[in-house]
């Protein structure tokens, strides 16, 4: 029975497109589990158990000789041989999937036989990796979410309200997700210069909505950057879901950070995201609980504080 809630026939157009765009090795397991010809049936039962996989492909080298799947370790117990090597007993007579292949012949294969699994081959004929209709599924819905947030992230840069005394924009952040940090900043940096305000003060406001954003994506589970201009004012409010700051004052302390080594490996993390936001702005708040954070930095589009010191990296 096909366990997949797709198919090459009826699914709808954006997931059909998904499918023949993606190819097996944008989405195959390429962490294999192997065995040798000489092992025995109850060695690959263990590695089975350990894993937990239902198929184990038999190889020498990076050559396909076989596989033993858990029908196979049954029949084995049931008649005795759980002891006898692999190569006896292994299906030769395979049907795999080639790694360049759209994405859209692993799920035919997957609909048209009751294999829960396919070995998969480059060109060399090497194996190079396992198709499961886990896999499929797993790949499709971080695909679908991409998509999801792009589109989000289209529909927000188009819902800027404007007015006759200024505009205000959202940005959604997520938690790590560093590939599209800093891209409010310069889209709030895009919108200010269109509006020809004084250098000096784009450069502030840039500092304040990266330090911010910044932080989000480092210590919360994410959240919204809040851009809004008047006349008088650029205020950049950061609100996020948790799980807050447990200490203000030392939050606010240059150089102390609750990042990981992995975040610091990075280069974020460094303690400097909310002092640095703090000394470019006008006004500066923080609130927060275990149930979230709220900072505000405002910035005075007049004021007499446009050369304050800001930071390089923006």
């Amino acid at each position: 029975m096909n366990s997949l809630p797709i198919s090459t026939d009826d699914s709808p157009p954006f997931v059909l497109e998904l499918i023949y765009r993606l190819k097996i090795k944008d989405v195959m397991t390429t962490t294999l589990v192997t065995s040798r010809r000489s092992d025995s049936l109850r060695d690959i039962q263990a590695q089975m158990k350990k894993h937990s996989i239902t198929g184990v492909p038999v190889t020498e080298g990076n050559r396909l000789l076989g596989m033993v799947s858990m029908d196979d370790i049954i029949r084995a117990l049931d008649a005795g041989y759980i002891q006898r090597r692999a190569e006896e007993y292994m299906t030769r007579n395979l049907i795999v999937l080639e790694d360049d292949m759209p994405l859209s012949f692993g799920i035919s294969y997957l609909e048209k036989y009751s294999f829960g699994r396919f070995p998969v081959l480059n060109k060399e004929k090497e194996l190079v990796g396992i198709l499961t209709s886990r896999d499929v599924i797993v790949a499709l819905l971080i695909e679908i979410n991409k998509e999801a947030e792009k589109l989000e992230r289209e529909f927000s840069a188009q819902r800027e309200e404007s007015h006759p005394d200024g505009i205000r924009r959202e940005f959604a952040t997520r938690k790590f997700d560093f590939e599209n940090a800093g891209k409010p900043s310069s889209e709030i940096k895009r919108l200010l210069k269109e509006r020809h305000l004084d250098g000096k003060l784009i450069r502030r406001v840039a500092v304040a909505a990266y330090e911010l954003e910044m932080n989000q994506v480092v210590h919360s589970v994410g959240g919204k950057l809040l851009f809004t201009l008047d006349r008088e004012r650029i205020v950049i409010t950061a609100t996020d879901q948790g799980p807050g700051i447990p200490d203000i004052d030392q939050a606010m302390t240059e150089g102390y950070s609750t990042a990981t080594e992995w975040v610091r490996s990075l280069g974020f993390g460094a303690g400097m995201g909310l002092p640095n936001a703090k000394r470019v702005s006008d006004s500066f708040s923080v609130e927060s609980s275990t149930h979230g954070t709220v900072v505000t930095a405002t910035i005075f589009i007049h004021g007499t504080e446009s050369q304050r010191n800001t930071n390089d990296h923006i």
